[in-house]
């Protein structure tokens, strides 16, 4: 319990997290601290609510429920005593720590001119613990190339299948280069601070040596701002899905960039569905897409398809991401 995301916690819940079985410990993506409700922890193979005593259980009666004072010390603890500090991540809804680690917020929001000002009375706490896999990328990588040339790639799941896992370390593999495939220079705009992790402007995961980051800076506005001034041979964004999304993959791709990114989606047929996304996959954008589940655990590779949606992978293959 060394990482630094466990010292964002007050002690009294640090002990109960410590105290939980090693497999849960070891396994844990999320712990949730919700103010008046009880204490959750989430592992791949299953969620409890944590007791007093540091015992999982699945009645929620049970759980441990933090109140507002225990809440207050944990947004303390975040913002070092210094909630100016945290104005922007306020704003945003998150923060990213050292190590790539993401603490999610929730409270009352304030809104001004229609646009979120502030996030205040924060009483919903979600610590997202990150881990780099490195070389979960490897097994498709070759499906991504047409005769010697690589192709336009999204990269299709419902949350928590390892869409950003995957992402991560295809940005790596390919601005590192192998003997079979050449290295890149890649360009990621990092919207979220989920790919690179950036704690002020440093990546805390490893996205290759050739790697160029814009962290925190809307995905429209970042490709152009990366083209221009990095002269990638890759771009990598997260999760688009907005209308100006999509106008910003049409002039980036017409700039003669390759593009890896990732949407939100149970299959290809509800991905066709989005409106954002249609025109894209309509026109051809993409030469690959990836479809990720949790059938076998998160980053189960469903299948990997060309533009024309025929499957070049087998169905079901593991990567564990």
């Amino acid at each position: 319990m060394s990482s630094p995301i466990w010292k964002l916690l007050p002690l009294s819940i640090r002990r109960m997290v410590e105290t939980l079985p090693e497999r849960i410990r070891n396994g844990l993506e999320e712990v949730r601290v919700r103010e008046a409700r009880p204490l959750e922890v989430i592992t791949p193979f299953g969620s409890w609510f944590v007791t007093s005593d540091g015992r999982p259980t699945e009645r929620a009666k049970e759980g441990y429920c933090p109140d507002r004072e225990v809440c207050k010390k944990m947004l303390n603890l975040i913002s070092n005593h210094s909630l100016y500090a945290l104005e922007e991540e306020l704003r945003r809804g998150y923060v990213t720590i050292q190590g790539g680690h993401r603490i999610g917020l929730a409270g009352r929001v304030v809104v001004e001119g229609g646009q979120v000002k502030h996030l205040r009375e924060v009483s919903g706490f979600n610590l997202r613990i990150a881990r780099q896999v490195k070389g979960v990328a490897k097994p498709v990588i070759p499906l991504l190339f047409e005769e010697g040339n690589l192709e336009n790639l999204l990269i299709v799941s419902p949350p928590q299948c390892g869409k950003t896992t995957l992402l991560r370390d295809l940005a790596r593999c390919l601005s590192e280069g192998t003997g079979t495939f050449p290295s890149h220079k890649v360009g990621v705009v990092d919207e979220r601070s989920e790919i690179a992790g950036c704690v002020d402007g440093v990546p805390q995961h490893d996205i290759g040596s050739r790697t160029d980051v814009l962290d925190g800076c809307p995905k429209a506005e970042g490709m152009m701002m990366l083209i221009r001034s990095m002269s990638p041979d890759l771009l990598v964004v997260d999760e688009i899905g907005r209308q100006e999304d999509s106008e910003a993959v049409f002039e980036a791709i017409h700039a003669g960039v390759r593009l890896f990114t990732t949407a939100h989606g149970r299959s290809m047929e509800e991905v066709c569905r989005r409106p954002a996304l249609a025109r894209l996959v309509q026109e051809g954008v993409f030469g690959r897409y990836i479809l990720l589940s949790r059938t076998r655990g998160p980053g189960t590779v469903e299948g990997v398809y060309n533009a024309a949606m025929n499957r070049l992978s087998l169905r079901g293959a593991a990567m564990q991401c």
